[in-house]
């Protein structure tokens, strides 16, 4: 048997794969097939924000996925739209077409559905809160232990 903390990491690997086929799931259910489940998901952390490439890589976890790739496909496939920036000409800035809006639309109302899924007693709400702050404290402690260079006494709490 696994110790909890591996257990754990491989959980999360396993829920953002399993995620990701649900969102596959829904745009085969609208008959999106122009943009996939992870672009999709880019396309939701967009939202009404306009921002530019390098901001949407710090704002999110796209995990295997190259940010400038996958916004050049929904560049080209008319979800975003790119623009210069009127203040920097060297900076490029995105945000949603009339199309991504809509499949964004579509992915809260997905969200909404499974968040009242979710509330008839699925998961109780304490319960993902608490889930939500341990992994919190995993996303600190691995940022730490990154600019640390890993180093396991580092971490260690002082005292």
């Amino acid at each position: 048997m696994q110790s909890p903390y591996l257990d754990l990491i491989a959980a999360v690997e396993r829920l953002h794969r399993q995620f990701l086929e649900v969102v596959k799931l829904e745009l085969d259910n609208h008959a999106v097939h122009d943009i996939n489940n992870v672009q999709a998901m880019i396309l939701y952390n967009i939202g009404d924000l306009e921002m530019t490439v390098g901001e949407l890589t710090l704002r999110g976890c796209y995990l295997g996925s190259n940010v400038s790739y996958n916004v050049k496909n929904m560049l080209e496939n008319g979800y975003i739209v790119q623009e210069r920036s009127p203040h920097d000409r060297r900076t490029v800035r995105i945000h949603l077409s009339e199309k991504g809006l809509a499949l964004h639309q579509k992915l809260k109302r997905m969200h909404e559905r499974h968040m009242a899924s979710l509330a008839q007693g699925v998961v109780q709400g304490e319960d993902m809160v608490a889930a939500h702050r341990t992994l919190r404290r995993l996303d600190r402690f691995w940022t730490r232990a990154a600019e640390l260079g890993s180093r396991a006494e580092a971490l260690l709490p002082a005292g």
